[in-house]
């Protein structure tokens, strides 16, 4: 762990979840970072010195359930509504009225959440790999269960608790190197081998993972921090978002098509699959995103936009930072 990771200071507030935690480094506007899945606090370790620097008090939490944070034994704490509580309480803890909020994989999607049901609290959102799409269409989970024929979509197979349990938790870090690899640019499968999205009946979703290597972006001490995180916590709490998003989409139902009107920043990979699957929501974004400053898919990057390339990321974020209304 570098010493600018090391110079953060960890911090445990009260939330609706029992407690959430955070590291904070830097003086200035807030800005909230959340994590998507199967991460933690310590993916933004290359945007905390940098945003700190620049002039910002960057907070970058453990969402409930991963983590420091609390993890709540009933499923249904999971949903989006009380994840954006979270997220108020972490500003109302740090003795803040509003703040920035940037998200990356679920944490893109709890962001906009955030951003949008309460826009007296986040006056603007960043949101990486995972682009706004308004709440609307049919019940996620038909949606979902219609994916990919005779195979089972790899949300569809998180929904069962115990079951992705029962694949990861005997060898986390062996499952997580192989989950990072495979939605790493340099390490992802071939375009003619089986998608890792899927899992074949019968199988388990690491039986298409790539092995042998480490994507360019992780050596072994940050694998060893991702494994102790969660061999610490387990892995429900991660994958229980995925469990309530039908709730989502009911609890959200006054949103329905709703656009986020504050200031934007969307940041994708061209070889991360949300961009392709996502597509016309991107295209929607004039409509959804009104306030959208910057947009940018960067060339020849995965899913972990912001490890896999930490200098453009932390660019693009601290040109949006300082374009935003003081």
């Amino acid at each position: 762990m570098s010493q600018q990771v090391l110079d953060v200071t960890h911090r445990l507030v009260p939330s609706p979840a029992g407690r959430i935690h955070l590291v904070e480094q830097g003086e200035g506007p807030l800005v909230l970072l959340v994590h998507g899945f199967p991460e933690s606090w310590y993916s933004w370790r290359h945007q905390l010195p940098v945003l700190a620097a620049a002039g910002y008090r960057v907070a970058a939490i453990d969402v409930r359930g991963y983590g420091r944070s609390s993890k709540p034994g009933d499923l249904a704490a999971y949903r989006m509504l009380e994840l954006v509580e979270d997220n108020v309480a972490v500003v109302e803890a740090l003795g803040e009225r509003s703040a920035v909020i940037i998200g990356h994989d679920w944490g893109s999607s709890i962001a906009a959440n955030s951003a949008l049901v309460r826009p007296d609290v986040f006056r603007a959102v960043g949101m990486l790999s995972v682009p706004y799409a308004p709440r609307g269409g049919p019940r996620p989970s038909e949606a979902f269960a219609a994916v990919g024929g005779d195979e089972e979509f790899y949300i569809s197979y998180f929904q069962q608790p115990g079951r992705a349990e029962a694949e990861i938790e005997p060898d986390v870090r062996g499952w997580l190197a192989g989950f990072y690899a495979a939605l790493s640019a340099d390490t992802m499968p071939g375009p003619d081998a089986p998608a890792p999205y899927f899992v074949s009946p019968g199988g388990k979703l690491r039986d298409r993972f790539p092995t042998g290597r480490l994507p360019g972006w992780l050596d072994e001490d940050d694998l060893d921090f991702y494994g102790a995180e969660y061999e610490r916590s387990g892995l429900s709490g991660g994958l229980n978002r995925y469990r309530n998003v039908d709730r989502d989409w009911e609890d959200l139902a006054d949103f329905d098509g709703a656009p986020i009107t504050q200031p934007s920043l969307f940041i994708g990979g061209d070889r991360d699959a949300p961009t392709t699957w996502l597509a016309d929501a991107i295209k929607a974004f004039p409509t959804t995103l009104p306030g959208l400053v910057t947009s940018r898919i960067l060339d020849g990057c995965g899913h972990w936009i912001q490890q896999e390339r930490p200098t453009e990321t932390n660019r693009l974020l601290t040109e949006w930072l300082a374009s935003l209304p003081a």
